[in-house]
């Protein structure tokens, strides 16, 4: 496989995003490597036995990943301990999942999540794993703790399906935020029931699709076992990674410079319009865990 690194020039000759005061760029340096400059911090773990012949990913696996991925994430020596950094006994926490059909945040890795939650103390009762009718769902209406996963995805709409993109259901119209390709999904995290919670951002990066034409698109050409998580306090610096990792894979399956289209403008706008988080890749420290064979970043 072509293992080139997709360099800053390609992808500012190739990818500008429009927004309202000029043009955004996504800066893409030629490497980036884990824990040499200071910043956001992201973790980017994969294991080459994660998935069984059918793609179907092997629940120890996927919760050795997660514990491995969430202290490195907070500098701490075991799992119990980050995760009761995170949640606390008392919080009422909503895991807000992805149930789309095609590519759905796997039950093992709910399940994972879920266990870990428990593990800090929080009772059973307290916990809510969900992703439609997250509105009507007691534990999110009460929320004091939000855990974000879903699958990344090229996207009919958005450009990608991504983590912030992932809360749009908590909106009572989620179509109003399609403008300008969902260029202000971003300002969902500031309603008053969302600010503030999120606790951790997962973007499962196992078989992630990287084309699509269409609203409803899937096709099993592709996608490709990637194998592997993102994860981090900072959502859309979880994005900006997941998104350049996407963009590599496009480039070497097509075979030229192919940016998304819609270009992924909401990831950006998510650091310059509303100050969510970093979108900007040499601000953002990423950890690289497990396998590295063709990592793409």
């Amino acid at each position: 496989m072509d293992k080139r690194v997709y360099t800053r020039r390609d992808f500012l000759k190739h990818t500008v995003v429009a927004a309202a005061a000029g043009s955004i760029y996504m800066h893409l340096p030629a490497r980036l490597v884990g824990g040499r400059t200071p910043g956001t911090r992201v973790v980017l773990i994969r294991h080459e036995e994660v998935l069984d012949s059918l793609n179907r990913p092997k629940a120890p696996v996927i919760q050795q990943m997660l514990d491995e991925a969430v202290t490195a994430l907070l500098n701490v020596s075991d799992p119990l301990t980050a995760w009761k950094s995170l949640i606390s006994p008392d919080d009422v926490v909503g895991v807000k999942t992805n149930s789309w059909n095609y590519l759905p945040t796997p039950d093992v890795l709910n399940a994972a999540i879920r266990q870990r939650v428990l593990d800090a103390g929080v009772p059973e009762k307290s916990v809510s794993v969900r992703d439609r009718g997250v509105r009507n769902d007691p534990v999110f209406q009460n929320a004091t703790a939000l855990i974000n996963v879903r699958p990344l995805r090229s996207h009919h709409w958005a450009g990608v399906g991504t983590l912030i993109k992932n809360y749009i259901i908590f909106t009572p119209q989620p179509s109003a935020y399609h403008a300008d390709a969902c260029a202000d999904l971003a300002s969902i995290w500031k309603q008053p029931a969302l600010a503030g919670k999120t606790r951790l951002n997962i973007l499962v990066m196992l078989t992630p699709l990287f084309h699509g034409i269409g609203p409803h698109h899937y096709s099993p050409r592709y996608v490709w076992p990637y194998q592997g998580l993102l994860v981090g306090r900072d959502p859309v610096a979880v994005d900006s990674t997941g998104v350049r990792i996407l963009q590599a894979k496009r480039q070497i399956f097509f075979g030229d410079h192919r940016p998304l289209n819609p270009p992924p403008k909401h990831i950006f706008l998510a650091d310059t319009r509303h100050r969510l988080g970093t979108a900007e890749p040499a601000k953002i420290n990423l950890i690289r865990l497990g396998w590295q064979d063709d990592v793409l970043i």
